[in-house]
């Protein structure tokens, strides 16, 4: 039988953080950013708080166990067309995150590993 591979996934450790941060800031959202001041980073936001539109495209609704609504992930159309073939894993490392990000006063910053899809 046919298993989805799912474009994003949260490390254990990012989980986590995603958690603690929902008991803070409540529900939460995702965007990949495309570069600019940040690199290539995931950005964290309060649900809502980053307008998304016809140019970003929703990769994953991720259920976290112990958050009662999932997290969406988005990303814009444009970066999609390059990583279309990558698996997205989220993860956390110690270090100063964006100033936009909400994990930034926590001392660490979400960053992105990736893994190539195969057919």
């Amino acid at each position: 039988m046919y298993e989805e591979i799912p474009r994003v996934e949260f490390t254990p450790a990012a989980a986590a953080l995603v958690r603690r941060l929902s008991e803070t800031h409540g529900p939460l959202m995702f965007h990949q950013s495309g570069g600019c001041c940040d690199g290539s980073a995931p950005m964290c936001y309060p649900a809502g708080e980053f307008r998304t539109g016809g140019s970003d495209v929703l990769l994953a609704e991720l259920e976290i166990e112990g958050l009662d609504l999932p997290v969406p992930f988005w990303m814009s159309r444009s970066q999609f067309q390059a990583w279309s073939h990558t698996r997205l894993i989220v993860d956390v490392v110690p270090g100063r995150g964006s100033g936009f990000s909400l994990e930034a006063p926590e001392g660490v910053r979400f960053l992105i590993r990736s893994r190539v899809i195969e057919a």
